[in-house]
């Protein structure tokens, strides 16, 4: 365990602040998920909770996160600090309990914290159990209090770093004094080397992680600062997080599109009771029936659109996959929704009535939806160590009580603003409903046999006789001229073309509807033939590949983005799949004289760089070429063979592969360019004015 002769010799103390320790370095992935990355931040989250959870209780509204260039990590707060002095039963000071003893803290007994994130009493071990070294330094009582551990085990380090000869105490341990502050300052540091004998090679602290909690916190404690330092590269990143608006704030901040309702907050509490096995002061753990208290807090806001970001947590802590408080928000939601499209059947022409028998799903009261569910209790039942599914069930019912009651009162309310944003919600929430269905009735006539036996499919689209998906294309093309030299160009067999007039409708700004009655719009979902929105099913597609051609100049590159617009919005998961391309004509054509009875040479180019080059080596080898030289304004000007032979055949032409890395990025960039706000878009034009318009053609 530790370096040096004391090492080899262990007493009775060792084996008692070890023996709890050593399972947790036999079996880390029991406590943090596992030895990756992704562990190695769950340690650090365990620590920043622990400050958090001190800045819930009303203590401290500060925390910095430094991640230092030589691998440890520091947490400083301005809490109350960890208390110094000694516990009874163990006789040890409360820093040496809090980081050697497994189960042990202030998160037991109900007596430090009503509501906490770390609530296993194990973070802060845990990691010092998974730490080559870790150093803690206490503001507390007038005096900054000091503690060094070497995994798990409490000594004295001779210097700095992890690998400095480390002494472990043997007949007693010592929380070293080592300077003076005021009465009234208190707080924390803790700084550790993360064990590589521990974690896998690759294993590093996630910058990009870190930001997205940190963040994440600093909405769900309002008037908490958050701080973080990357001192790991070159230069040092810096960044700081405050939001005094809480989950109001986290909710507009992670909607993704354009509101039909401001951001609703609703809040409420439950009782329940619950026998839990509580320590006595005999140290027997005893049966208790327990009166608990849960509060809840909700934010949520409907949009035009129809993805549903939600997120719930439990005493601030990430409940990604849910747990009985989200299931409580569902039915609570699902109850009041019924009941209320049911009282307005009338009006928003609904029920038996209408000659509809379906009911309201969950997803039709999602879509759109923008929800932050926060619940705090005391000692919740999770799932394991990572906390990622809270199952206390009392929760369930005190959760859906509170969503339908603070629903049915906005309802209710006489105020103007809330009865007109209750009846677009209603309006929203009934759309989504008759689209479905109409999606579920109309689902076999999207695909590709049912479709050509309706003879359904526009006019003006020359299909391909391929009936074999994976090896077909849909060629979009600009306008008739182009289509007519397509047509000539094409591989009949494997290629499908569809023209539009010129530049469709900008679907980022117009609503669906809107969408749906564009003739350009519906007839490239009716040729896809796989719905469109929540109902697109990727399997029904007709074709392998989505080909985009447009002319190569700015008109061209506008059509372009969209007709891309279009798919991302409304057909994502093509380019999710990468079926989604872009074709590349060229814009140039260069005729090389040969000398005697051999045919010329015709090269093509596809920016104005490649051409100077290829001229530049032209001249270098002495040959003639024809001027001036061929400048393809459009796609109409090529005959067919050339457009075949640069564009169409797929032995020679170029493709751009339409991919989406990063959705949260793409959604945001298509919002700033083709959204409803001109400001932005304005200002990133004139941020741009140093382009040079031949870059278009690049």
């Amino acid at each position: 365990m530790a370096s040096g002769a004391a090492s080899l010799e262990y007493s009775a103390r060792h084996l008692s602040v070890l023996e709890g320790l050593e399972a947790v370095r036999k079996r880390p992935g029991m406590y943090i998920g596992s030895t990756d990355s992704r562990g190695l931040m769950h340690c650090l989250w365990e620590i920043i909770d622990n400050s958090v959870d001190e800045a819930l209780a009303g203590h401290g509204a500060a925390i910095e996160v430094v991640l230092h260039a030589d691998s440890s990590v520091e947490v400083r707060d301005s809490a109350r600090g960890i208390p110094v002095d000694i516990e009874p039963k163990t006789g040890l000071s409360g820093v040496e309990v809090v980081f050697t003893k497994l189960h042990a803290g202030g998160k037991f007994g109900g007596g430090s914290y009503a509501a906490s994130g770390g609530l296993h009493g194990v973070g802060a071990s845990v990691v010092n159990a998974l730490s080559e070294r870790l150093d803690v330094e206490v503001d507390r009582d007038g005096a900054t209090w000091a503690m060094s551990f070497h995994r798990g085990e409490p000594g004295v380090f001779a210097g700095d770093g992890p690998d400095a000869p480390f002494t472990p105490f043997v007949s007693g341990s010592e929380l070293r004094r080592i300077g003076r502050v005021a009465k009234d300052v208190t707080g924390t540091r803790i700084r550790y080397f993360a064990d590589r004998q521990i974690f896998t090679k690759g294993a590093e602290f996630q910058l990009l992680d870190l930001i997205g909690r940190a963040r994440q916190t600093a909405f769900l404690v309002p008037g908490l600062q958050i701080d973080l330092v990357d001192e790991r590269g070159a230069d040092a990143v810096r960044e700081s997080f405050r939001y005094d608006g809480g989950i109001t704030e986290f909710a507009d901040y992670l909607a993704p599109d354009a509101p039909v309702t401001s951001t609703w907050r609703i809040t409420g509490t439950g009782g329940y009771r619950e026998t839990v096995p509580v320590l006595q002061a005999n140290g027997h753990m005893v049966p208790t029936e327990l009166e608990r208290e849960c509060e809840v807090d909700i934010a949520l806001r409907w949009g035009a659109g129809y993805e549903t970001r939600f997120r719930s947590f439990v005493n601030i802590i990430a409940t990604p996959k849910g747990g009985s408080h989200q299931t409580g928000f569902d039915q609570g939601m699902m109850r009041f929704f019924r009941a209320e499209v049911e009282k307005n059947a009338r009006r928003l022409k609904v029920g038996p009535a209408k000659g509809g028998t379906d009911r309201l799903e969950k997803d039709d009261i999602l879509a759109g939806l923008t929800a932050v569910l926060t619940v705090r209790l005391p000692e919740p039942q999770f799932e394991g160590q990572t906390k990622e599914v809270l199952g206390t069930p009392a929760v369930r019912a005190i959760v859906a009580s509170v969503i339908a009651s603070g629903l049915a009162e906005r309802f209710a309310s006489t105020k103007r603003e809330d009865k007109a944003q209750s009846a677009l919600v209603l309006d929203k929430i009934v759309a989504e409903m008759k689209s479905r269905i109409s999606a579920r009735a109309h689902k076999e006539t999207q695909r590709r046999k049912n479709a050509l036996e309706s003879s359904s499919l526009p006019t003006k689209l020359a299909d391909c006789r391929s009936t074999t998906v994976d090896d077909t294309e849909l060629f979009i093309v600009e306008g008739d001229s182009a289509l007519g030299t397509a047509k000539l160009a094409r591989d009949s067999e494997h290629q499908a073309l569809l023209p539009i007039r010129g530049k469709i409708l900008n679907v980022q700004k117009a609503s669906i509807s809107d969408m749906l009655s564009n003739a350009e719009c519906a007839a490239i979902i009716q040729v896809i033939g796989a719905g469109s929105g929540r109902s697109f099913e990727l399997d029904a597609a007709r074709y392998g590949k989505v080909i985009v051609m447009s002319d190569a100049d700015v008109d061209g590159a506008h059509i372009r983005t969209l007709l891309l617009t279009l798919f991302f919005r409304y057909m994502r998961p093509l380019i999710e799949a990468g079926r989604v391309f872009a074709a590349v004509p060229p814009l140039h054509r260069v005729v090389a004289i040969n000398s005697g009875s051999r045919p010329n040479d015709v090269i093509y180019t596809y920016s104005e760089q490649e051409l100077q080059t290829v001229l530049a080596t032209l001249r270098r080898q002495g040959r003639r070429y024809q001027d001036p030289i061929q400048r393809y304004k459009g796609l109409g000007e090529m005959d067919a063979d050339q457009l075949a032979e640069t564009t169409m055949s797929r032995e020679h032409r170029t493709l751009r592969r339409v991919r989406v890395n990063d959705a949260e990025a793409a959604s945001a960039v298509f919002e700033l360019l083709m959204g409803n706000e001109v400001g932005p878009r304005k200002d990133f034009i004139i941020a741009g004015q140093g382009l040079d318009r031949s870059r278009v053609d690049v």
